[in-house]
């Protein structure tokens, strides 16, 4: 690829973030207008230490979550599970799975198949109407989950790209809401051992959702009571949290014994705040990596502030020169939260 069309390529990128920053500049007046926030949040433990700051360094299946143009850097099969302790003492706990793979074979430029499903575990809740305010008459439990599907795909040595689809469902006992959302990103790197590196992703561009089922009909008497008959209330639909991260990376340091990255994210909220940070993560033979990112953001935000993470990268096959194929990695993030006892997420990453 010539110089003039890497140009022309990051050209198009500038203008389109100018115009989704203006599109999607911060706006604190419209808090609490949009729903499925937790399309917002980050399961992963390994990403989720640094502060989700690594839009433009991420790589493999956790980049489903912020910029989904590092999948492509996956070179064979990547599984991965994730349990977060969301809010310490809310009993909130986010499950999550997913799946990667590189289709055509490791030399293919086929691109780069995934899946990702996040599920949240509410716990029992109590059944409370105007006769029973204090329960005492059941439990129910609500499911949120989101299923994602990825495509990413290397277009040059220097330029990455992918996309999400996402179904989004939440459901109480007889309503439910279902939506779809998309999810877009690239990423670039250049200078000496591809030092350098920005990314811009857009997340959460969806259709709006709204609840329905049995739980909003009621019985009424009409036509001056003469007949009794089941009426619908109709439930407000919501918008898709929708925002653009900006992100830029630098390896103050990149050897075969060790590497130093600096990060630094700006994101465009379309319902709240914009924030925007910084962070490092060092690594010691790939095996072990150690990661801190504080975020400035609204006094309002639940997770503000320094996150802090580690990974251990256990190998377990090597080639017949020598290099690791395969991995099995242990990542844990905590993240501090005001109010509760912060976000701790325990994860483990097995590539194939």
């Amino acid at each position: 690829m010539t110089i003039y069309k890497i140009a022309r390529k990051l050209s198009a990128a500038a203008v389109l973030a100018m115009v989704g920053v203006t599109a999607f500049a911060g706006n604190p007046d419209r808090r609490g207008q949009n729903g499925a926030t937790e399309l917002l949040l980050n399961p992963w433990a390994r990403s989720s230490g640094i502060n989700s700051l690594n839009t433009a360094s991420i790589r493999g299946l956790e980049s489903e979550r912020i910029n989904v143009a590092g999948l492509a850097f996956v070179t064979g099969t990547d599984m991965c599970f994730s349990r977060t302790n969301y809010l310490s003492g809310t009993g909130i706990n986010i499950n999550s799975f997913g799946l990667a793979t590189k289709l055509g074979g490791e030399e293919s430029s086929k691109g780069v198949l995934g899946l990702t499903i996040m599920n949240f575990d509410f716990g029992n809740i109590e059944i409370t109407n105007e006769n029973f305010p204090d329960g005492g008459i059941g439990t129910y439990r609500p499911q949120f989950m989101n299923i994602g599907i990825s495509y990413a795909k290397v277009f040059s040595n220097r330029i990455y790209g992918g996309v999400t689809f996402r179904l989004i469902n939440q459901s109480v006992p007889d309503a439910s809401a279902s939506g779809f959302a998309l999810d877009a990103g690239i990423q670039y790197q250049t200078g000496e051992r591809d030092r350098t590196k920005f990314g811009i992703s857009l997340r959460n561009i969806g259709t709006p959702m709204a609840y329905s089922g049995d739980a909003l009909a009621y019985r009424a008497l009409v036509a001056n009571g003469k007949f009794d008959q089941t009426l619908y209330q109709r439930s407000a639909s919501f918008e898709l949290p929708s925002l653009m991260n900006i992100g830029g990376s630098y390896d103050l340091i990149t050897n075969d014994i060790q590497k130093l990255t600096m990060v630094a994210n700006f994101t465009s909220n379309s319902f709240t705040a914009d924030n925007f940070g910084a962070g490092l993560e060092y690594s010691w033979r790939n095996m072990v990596m150690v990661r801190a990112g504080y975020r400035h953001a609204d006094e309002n935000e639940v997770h503000t502030g320094m996150a802090g993470g580690l990974s251990l990268n256990l190998p377990f096959a090597k080639d017949d020169d020598g290099n690791v194929t395969r991995t099995f990695s242990i990542d844990y993030s905590y993240r501090p939260s005001n109010p509760f006892q912060g976000t701790h997420a325990l994860g483990i990453l097995l590539k194939l």
